[in-house]
């Protein structure tokens, strides 16, 4: 692994057209049984070489063998009954039908574990793998049960930290908690949202990160973005706390975004995966346009704590356009380790 910028992606990446609907979120398998199992295997091996033909030095999983990176993960559980639908808003963005917490949620068995080692027997390179953060968990379901958003969130933290422990025995290096919910719900963030996440990382010895996003780039996404002015200092309100916490790396957006990079100062001291790849366009960055957003980064960023990223799962990118960003990404991560190794 490059031991200076080392790349990784932030989460998904397209699913082969064989085992789902290409460029749609919460597509339906086109398999099932058997069948699927294998199918969900050959496509985390396509996802592992597709991550090193393009030079990514942290593997994830692609999220090959998940529908969506949230959701996936509640189905496992007991205590929510996916028959039940109710309709809420996420992320104060959508209308979604969710599913219902009709009980006190527990995690009857692991749900990636098996994942997990698979990969883990295909390559000696650091892995990375994803799970949804507590609070972006509630907001993707209608509690019946708790009726508290902070007694559901803990009950998650507790079952997010199980999975955790079993990954981490697995073999994976870096647990990522997705958080896109810590751009929204301020308030909540710093009065328990980021003491949830650190109970979800208790007592890991491997690297623990949060990846928090301003969305796939799906039209609610795009939309809301447009209504967030000419700065986006959301991360102002939580960064602060969240350099105090436990968590090692925070996983932010920044290329092609209205985020100013100087509240990156705010996180000085983590290891920082700075997004510098757009999800939400078919255009392929050049490798100077991701030197240089990773160049305004360092003023804020120690280089040995640079982790060159994209800025949100890349699941509903054509394979042709997620693969050519991938290469872009390592290149121009290049660029700039050549620069500094030549200071």
């Amino acid at each position: 692994m490059n031991t200076t910028l080392p790349t990784s992606i932030a989460g998904s990446l397209p699913k082969p057209a064989w085992l789902a609907e290409p460029e749609t979120l919460w597509s339906p398998w086109k398999l099932s049984g058997d069948e699927l199992i294998e199918g969900k295997q050959d496509a985390l091996r396509l996802s592992l070489q597709a991550q090193q033909q393009a030079g990514i030095d942290i593997i994830s999983d692609g999220e090959q063998t998940r529908q969506h990176f949230v959701t996936t993960f509640i189905e496992h559980l007991n205590g929510v009954d996916f028959t039940q639908r109710k309709t809420v808003k996420i992320r104060n963005r959508y209308d979604a039908s969710v599913p219902v917490v009709v009980d006190a949620v527990t995690r009857p068995k692991s749900v990636f574990v098996d994942d997990a080692k698979y990969l883990r027997q295909l390559t000696k390179q650091p892995i990375k793998w994803a799970l949804p953060g507590p609070m972006t968990m509630i907001d993707t379901l209608y509690d019946d049960h708790y009726k508290s958003r902070e007694k559901l969130a803990w009950e998650f933290a507790k079952i997010l930290n199980q999975e955790a422990k079993e990954l981490e025995a697995a073999g994976v290096d870096i647990i990522q908690f997705d958080e896109p919910a810590f751009n929204v719900f301020f308030d909540e963030v710093n009065d328990w949202g980021i003491a949830a996440l650190e109970k979800a990382a208790e007592g890991l010895k491997c690297e623990t990160a949060v990846h928090i996003c301003y969305g796939y780039g799906i039209k609610a996404n795009t939309d809301w973005k447009k209504t967030l002015g000419e700065e986006w200092r959301q991360y102002e309100d939580v960064f602060p706390k969240l350099q105090r916490s436990v968590i090692d790396i925070v996983s932010l957006e920044c290329h092609n975004s209205k985020v100013p990079m100087d509240l990156i100062e705010l996180i000085r001291g983590k290891k920082v995966m700075v997004g510098a790849i757009d999800v939400a366009s078919h255009t392929i960055e050049t490798a100077e346009e991701i030197a240089d957003t990773l160049r305004k980064v360092l003023k804020f960023v120690d280089a040995d704590k640079l982790y060159p990223s994209t800025n949100c799962g890349m699941a509903p990118l054509p394979r042709q356009v997620a693969d050519a960003k991938l290469r872009a990404l390592s290149a121009g991560a290049a660029i700039l380790r050549n620069e500094l190794a030549n200071q």
